[in-house]
């Protein structure tokens, strides 16, 4: 869709920002629907909230997630019909069916199959009709019940305990490697390096060291492929992959930009990914303790692959090829060694339990023929 950022003006900036003043985030929108000062600073105000690049400019995945949040559960009927619902009132109405005990997955806000399953067995133990439409009889259920899972938030239980159940060792999992970009989108540029090509090495390297320890890995690219990140995540689901590791570079405007980050799903206001969150924080510790970049910390997003996945997904943004101690750094095959040894430690980390787990950047690539 058509880019909308400060300057531009016509219909769809007036749609732009009456969705904002609904949301609360401005007073007013202008006689004239003008992409104006006070419009960019709502729009990054909600990006920022929603997990999203903060960059003021509204497009495809802005757009969506401010149709998104307009809606509240009991504004529309919902079931599995056709295209899939997305929106604040799905992920309100996966809350509520998980706090009652049915499991409707990650509370992503899309009303997928595991959330239809949830919802008709809700309707069933109620004794409602089963049809996975949640419609004014089945609202009235939902509210009139009380919370029945204690002890914690239940997606968060449900995914540390998958995550216990799965055992230590790294032996017959499934790892899904995600080169960023490819084909003829090269990703970031600068200083004769490419974005997509970094990712295609790393994940060659990653993948080596991963299957020496018998773990299963999946690529999603080859050089001439660059799939969509929905297509990304179909190929995770399907292949029921333990975890996602989405590999990419940086770059910023500024040459001062510099330093390595690592994302997991979130969207700011409860929904998370808590095993992802642990993973990303593993990830992040160890590749700055066994490196020389700079923290830039780990944060939450809701990029479509880090939503779309039902299992731990990171995404690594491994220095700014527009920096030039980054892209010399980037640029050593060596360096590249020593952040794929680190990413295999931290997967290997994620599933020891805490009174066996080394401290950080301790734990070498022979140490893990012993676990």
């Amino acid at each position: 869709m058509q880019l909308f950022r400060r300057g531009d003006r016509g219909p769809a900036v007036a749609e732009i920002q009456a969705n904002l003043t609904t949301l609360g985030l401005l007073r007013a929108a202008p006689e004239e629907p003008v992409f104006d000062q006070p419009t960019d600073w709502a729009v990054r105000e909600f990006q920022q909230n929603r997990g999203l690049v903060v960059d003021g400019i509204v497009g495809a995945e802005t757009y969506s997630a401010l149709q998104a949040a307009r809606l509240s559960l009991g504004d529309r009927l919902l079931s599995l019909a056709g295209k899939y619902f997305v929106g604040d009132d799905v992920a309100a109405l996966q809350e509520r069916l998980t706090e009652l005990g049915f499991d409707t997955g990650r509370p992503d806000g899309v009303f997928g199959p595991q959330t239809e399953r949830a919802l008709k067995g809700f309707q069933r133990e109620y004794g409602l009709v089963s049809d996975g439409v949640c419609g004014p009889s089945t609202l009235r259920a939902l509210k009139q019940l009380g919370r029945l899972v204690v002890g914690g938030r239940p997606h968060a239980l449900r995914e540390t305990e998958v995550l216990r159940r799965s055992g230590a060792t790294l032996a017959g999992k499934v790892v899904l490697l995600d080169p960023g970009h490819g084909a003829t989108d090269r990703g970031a540029v600068g200083h004769g390096l490419e974005e997509a090509a970094l990712a295609e090495d790393l994940a060659a390297r990653l993948e080596g060291r991963l299957t020496a320890v018998g773990v299963r890995t999946l690529v999603t690219r080859g050089p001439d492929g660059c799939p969509t990140d929905v297509e990304r995540a179909e190929l995770a689901n399907a292949a029921h992959a333990d975890l996602v590791v989405s590999l990419h570079a940086d770059r910023a405007d500024s040459p001062r930009c510099h330093g390595v980050a690592t994302y997991h799903f979130g969207t700011g206001s409860g929904a998370t990914s808590t095993v992802g969150e642990r993973f990303a924080s593993l990830v992040q510790r160890e590749i700055v303790a066994r490196t020389d970049l700079l923290d830039c910390h780990v944060h939450h997003k809701t990029w479509q692959l880090l939503r779309l996945t039902q299992m731990p997904t990171v995404r690594l943004e491994l220095g700014h090829v527009t920096h030039p101690g980054d892209a010399a750094r980037l640029a050593d095959p060596a360096f590249r060694d020593t952040v794929a040894e680190a990413l295999l430690v931290a997967i290997q980390r994620l599933y020891l339990p805490h009174d066996q787990d080394p401290p950080t950047g301790v734990l070498r690539l022979p140490d893990l023929a012993h676990l």
